[in-house]
Parts: C-alpha cells; sequence; structure tokens
C-alpha cells in the first residue's frame, strides 16, 4: 500500500492541532484561563457614529476604537475576530497580606484646581473601569485604594503600586500630616478636628467633611492601619510620659483663644481652660500621653523635693543643677572664699502651671530667679562679717538664707523647703592660722587631760596604801580596845577586893568575938573569982581586940571606898574616854612598855595625811625593828 493513500489523514491532524487558531479566525473565539483576564484593544469602527475616541480620552466605553474598558473574564467569548480586535492575556492583580493598592488611573475626568487627589467613585475596588468612567472617575493618583486580595483590574486604564500596611508600634504615636484638603485657616499651624475618619484610613470621608491639609491635632495610636500615603504621611514617635513625682504641663499651639481662668492678680501668662490655647490649667499626672509634639508640649514639673547643688563637683539625676558651680565670696576684710550651698524647693500640683506660664521651663526658674537669689544673697551676707566670723556662724547665717529664701520663692509659686550650706572653703592663709591654733588648744587639753589622769594615779595609789596599811589599822584599833577593856577589867577588880576584903574583916571581926565570948564563958566556969578579973582582962582584951579589928576592917573598907570613889570622881572629871587613856598609860608605866618609838613620823596637819603619815611611820618602825630583829640573830 502506498503511503499517499492517506493523504486525507494530514488535514484532519493540521485541524486538530489548529483548531484554535481556525476557531479563532472563522468563528473570533477566545478562550481566557482562569487565572487571566484579556485586555480588548479594538482596531477600527467600519461604521456608526463612535468610530473614534472623544478628544482627552483613551480608553473607550462605547465600542469606539482603542483600548476598551471592558475586560474579558476567565471564559469562552465568540466573535472576537482577529483582524479587528487583539486581545492581551494578563494575570489578575494580588495584594499579598500588610499590603495595600494604591490605584493611579490613567483616564477620566480631570482634577479640580487645588486638589492632588482624585475622589472615589463606586467601581467594584477598580475592577469595573466602564463604571468608573461613567460615575465621573478622576485621572490620577486615587484616594481609594485596594486592600489584599487578588482583583481583575484593566491594566490599559489603572497602574497599581503596592505599598505597606502602616504599623504603629507599642507605645507609640503616629503624627499625622494631610496631602490634601481645604487650607489651614489664619493663624493656624494645623487643621481643624474632624471625626468620622476612621483614623485617616477613609480619607475621602475627611476630604468630604472639610478637613485641611498639613499637620493634624489627632494622632494614631498602636495598631495596623490601612493609609494611602499618597494622601497621608505617619511620623512615628515615642508617646509622651509623665514619671511619677511629675506632672505634665501643657502648653497647646492650636485651638481657639481661651479666656484666662488666674484672674487679675496674675499677670505673668496666659492659662486656660483644656482644649484652648495656651497653658491649660490642668496638668497631667503620671503616666503616657499619646501627644502630638507639633500641635502642644508638655513640660515636666517636678511635684517632689527638688535638690539644687551650687558646687562645683555635684548635680542631681534631674540635671536641673548643671550649670551651677560653687558660690565665691569675699568678706568684710577682704578675703575671698568659696562655699557650697544646696537648695531644696518644692512646686506644688496646682501651682506647675503657673510657674511654667510664668518662666517656660524649670530650667529658666533655676536660671532666672534661684540662680541670682542665693548666689546674691550669701555675697551680700559674707561681705557683712569677716571669715573667723562667717564660719563660727554658720548656724545662724543658714536659718537667715532660709527665711529670706523662702519668702523670696513664694512670690513665684515655689517653696523652699531649706537651705544649706556645704562646705566652706577658706583662704589657705587664714586656713593655717586657724589649724594652728585649735591644735594648740587640742595640746592644752591634752596636757590637762595627763595632769588629771596624774592625779587620779597619785590618788589610787594612796588608795592602794591605805589598803595595805589596813591590817595594822585594824589591829591597832583592836589593841587599843583590849587596853581600855583591861582597864575597866581592873576597875572592877579592885572595887570586888575592897569588898572581899571588907567582909573578910567582918568575918574575922565576928569569929573574934565568938572565940573571946567562948573563953569568956570557960573562964567563968574554971574560975569564978578569976572569972572576973579574967572578965575584965578578957572584956579589955576583947575590946581591945575588938577595936583592932573594926579599925583595921574600917581601914581597909576606907581605902578601897576611897579608891572607888576615887575611880568614878576621876571618870566624872576626865570622862570614860580620858580615864581609860590614862590607866592605860599607867598600865604601861608600871609593865614598862616601851610607848614613843626611837623615830618619831609626823603629819602635814590635816587629818587624812597625817592618819596617812602616822601608818606609814608604824609600817616603817615595824620594818626597822624585824631588820634589828635579824641582826640580833645574827
Amino acid at each position: 500500500m502506498n503511503i499517499f493513500d492517506f493523504w486525507w489523514v494530514l488535514p484532519i491532524l493540521a485541524c486538530l492541532i489548529l483548531y484554535k487558531v481556525i476557531l479563532r479566525l472563522f468563528f473570533g473565539m477566545v478562550i481566557v484561563p482562569e487565572n487571566k483576564i484579556g485586555l480588548v484593544t479594538k482596531k477600527f469602527v467600519l461604521f456608526g457614529a463612535n468610530r473614534s475616541l472623544p478628544d482627552g480620552r483613551i480608553v473607550a466605553t462605547n465600542g469606539e476604537a482603542g483600548f476598551q474598558a471592558h475586560t474579558l473574564a476567565p471564559g469562552l467569548f465568540w466573535g472576537m475576530w482577529p483582524w479587528q480586535y487583539t486581545i492581551d492575556m494578563v494575570p489578575f492583580t494580588v495584594i499579598p497580606e500588610g499590603k495595600i493598592g494604591l490605584v493611579l488611573s490613567k483616564d477620566g475626568a480631570g482634577i479640580p484646581t487645588g486638589r492632588i487627589l482624585a475622589r472615589k467613585v463606586e467601581c467594584d475596588n477598580f475592577q469595573d473601569a466602564s463604571l468608573f468612567l461613567k460615575n465621573g472617575g478622576q485621572r490620577g493618583r486615587q484616594t481609594s485604594y485596594i486592600t489584599a486580595g487578588s482583583y481583575r483590574i484593566n491594566s490599559l486604564l489603572f497602574n497599581i503600586t503596592i505599598s505597606d500596611q502602616l504599623v504603629i508600634g507599642e507605645s507609640r504615636v503616629g503624627i499625622v500630616t494631610t496631602l490634601d484638603g481645604e487650607p489651614l485657616a489664619n493663624n493656624q499651624i494645623a487643621g481643624k478636628d474632624v471625626i468620622g475618619h476612621n483614623n485617616f484610613q477613609d480619607i475621602d470621608t475627611f476630604l468630604n467633611k472639610g478637613g485641611n491639609r498639613g499637620l493634624q491635632p489627632q494622632v494614631i495610636l498602636a495598631g495596623s492601619y490601612y493609609i494611602n500615603p499618597w494622601a497621608v504621611q505617619v511620623e512615628e514617635r515615642f508617646m509622651t510620659e509623665v514619671p511619677i513625682g511629675n506632672v505634665g504641663v501643657v502648653i497647646s499651639y492650636i485651638g481657639d483663644e481661651g479666656k484666662d481662668v488666674t484672674g487679675e492678680h496674675f499677670r505673668h501668662g496666659n492659662i486656660v481652660e483644656k482644649g484652648y490655647r495656651g497653658v491649660w490649667s490642668e496638668p497631667l499626672g503620671p503616666g503616657m500621653y499619646p501627644v502630638n509634639n507639633y500641635t502642644m508640649k508638655v513640660e515636666l514639673v517636678p511635684t517632689t523635693n527638688l535638690v539644687l547643688n551650687w558646687a562645683n563637683a555635684r548635680s542631681e539625676a534631674h540635671m536641673l543643677d548643671q550649670n551651677l558651680s560653687t558660690i565665691t565670696v569675699r568678706s568684710r576684710d577682704g578675703f575671698p572664699f568659696n562655699l557650697d550651698v544646696a537648695q531644696i524647693i518644692h512646686v506644688p500640683a496646682n501651682e506647675a502651671p503657673k510657674v511654667i506660664a510664668r518662666f517656660g521651663s524649670m530650667n529658666n526658674l533655676v536660671s532666672q530667679v534661684l540662680e541670682p537669689t542665693i548666689g546674691n544673697y550669701f555675697r551680700n551676707s559674707a561681705q557683712d562679717s569677716d571669715v573667723i566670723t562667717f564660719l563660727t556662724a554658720r548656724k545662724e547665717r543658714q536659718e537667715a538664707a532660709r527665711a529670706h529664701i523662702y519668702s523670696v520663692l513664694e512670690e513665684y509659686n515655689v517653696n523652699a523647703v531649706d537651705t544649706l550650706i556645704g562646705d566652706i572653703v577658706p583662704p589657705d592663709a587664714l586656713m593655717k592660722t586657724l589649724t594652728d591654733r585649735k591644735l594648740a588648744e587640742e595640746e592644752q587639753k591634752t596636757y590637762q587631760t595627763q595632769r588629771m589622769a596624774q592625779e587620779q594615779r597619785q590618788g589610787m595609789e594612796k588608795e592602794t596604801a591605805i589598803a595595805d596599811m589596813q591590817k595594822e589599822i585594824v589591829k591597832a584599833q583592836q589593841s587599843v580596845e583590849i587596853a581600855q577593856r583591861t582597864a575597866d577589867a581592873t576597875v572592877k577588880k579592885a572595887e570586888g577586893d575592897a569588898i572581899s576584903l571588907k567582909l573578910q574583916v567582918q568575918a574575922e571581926s565576928e569569929a573574934t568575938r565568938l572565940r573571946a565570948n567562948a573563953e569568956s564563958d570557960a573562964t567563968k566556969l574554971r574560975a569564978g573569982a578569976q572569972a572576973e578579973s579574967t572578965r575584965l582582962n578578957a572584956g579589955a582584951e576583947a575590946e581591945r581586940i575588938a577595936k583592932t579589928g573594926n579599925a583595921e576592917a574600917e581601914k581597909i573598907l576606907a581605902i578601897g571606898k576611897s579608891t572607888a570613889e576615887a575611880y568614878q570622881l576621876q571618870v566624872a572629871a576626865m570622862g570614860g574616854d580620858n580615864f581609860t587613856r590614862y590607866k592605860i598609860t599607867e598600865e604601861i608605866g608600871k609593865n614598862a612598855i616601851k610607848v614613843i618609838p626611837d623615830i618619831l613620823i609626823g603629819g602635814n596637819g590635816s587629818n587624812t595625811d597625817g592618819t596617812m603619815s602616822g601608818l606609814l611611820g608604824l609600817k616603817l618602825m615595824e620594818m626597822m625593828d624585824a631588820d634589828k630583829e635579824k641582826k640580833e640573830q645574827k
């Protein structure tokens, strides 16, 4: 079989391969894929009034030759003859997440003079180009935008620019400047407050309500926003913080002129209610605030005690005293010297707006009031006294300064808590003189202290010696007491001996009488004759003996009685102690006791020193006697 017998197969294969071309040529078939759209360009129009586009137009909406507003959606279309239409397949316009699509229209009505953005018209998010043009859409940059998603955008009419979504971070604020709108009013730096535009995401509402171009009083807080950067510019800044221990006095640069709320007595600034231009009467407490730094200013005022140092090497954390230095003054006697001063002040929260209205800032308060007031006061005060007097009267100077500065600052709505004088640095030559004088005084005190210590040491040694001699003193006192008791016993013994002797004499006298009577009776029995003689003799003898015995007894009794009476009279006359000393002396004389020492040691006249000297003398005599006994033993 010859291969040419199947020639008919070739046309069939060609039709199968080129069917789209054939259908396109003979039937005008166009197939638009599902992920694309067809952009139509009409080459010519044979008949009719709309054969060409009107002047100024580039996109046809009524079948004119040229770029067509109508696009082909995915699908099958007929009658699109290739000799009359050109079909360009383009992908969908895709806006990613976190982005927006800014739209630029190539055709449409002209933008009015003074405007820079085309207003929003209904056109199905710019997917219906015909509707956009028929509804009066304007050429140029559009206020509207498209958000994340896929769109069938006719790129012959619209150009799409991808832009980032606006994100305001935490603790930050967005300051807004609009690029279109009504001009600002006279004497205003920001536009009027417009509501309902959803944080400038609906810029058409903002413009339709008469929003002004330029700086806006409203701010945008933290978050994500669909903001058209062709219409709105946003500057991100940190929120305004009012720390604890401070208040924020608001100074507004925008708003209507407000009425001064301070009254006639305060003539140093304009303090108004919140929302008006000027210094607001109500300060902000501690916290974070979304303040527009271009339309208002928040001046921090510390409400705690504030320490300001006039010292070269010291500065507090608030840095308000960073430009303050040690005060140099000159005394009345011509000596220059330096002194450091610390001033503690307090600004009440309700007085803070007045301080800011008067001075503008805390730094101005320090430089315009505190620095000259305190510096001049201490310079004037130093000229009223010499350096030494200034140093010695430091406390009085400080109290006077406190009272003076308190009265001055009270006029400026500031409380002066305390004024403290720090280090005072007099001239070196004068300081050396004072130092030498002080050293001499301290040396004198040292010598006096040493002398007192020596006197105390002598007293201690004296007391120690007395304590050491206490044993001998007690022994001597006991010896005196024993001698006194011995004398008393001797007196008592003498009295007893006298009584005993008297009784013995009486007993012997009675015995002799009885014996005489017995002998007399016996004699009577022996002899009668002789009895009388004997009686007479015996009676005479008995009488003699009796008289003799009575005489002896009466003698002894008289002696004892007289001795006792003599002792009693001596005791009455001399006193018990003197009589005792007398008897002790008598006993010492009888016993040949050595009373007067070989070496006599006397006192200086005072009782204490005399006793001490006597005791030391007794101790010395004992030591000499002991040495003497040792020599004799050798």
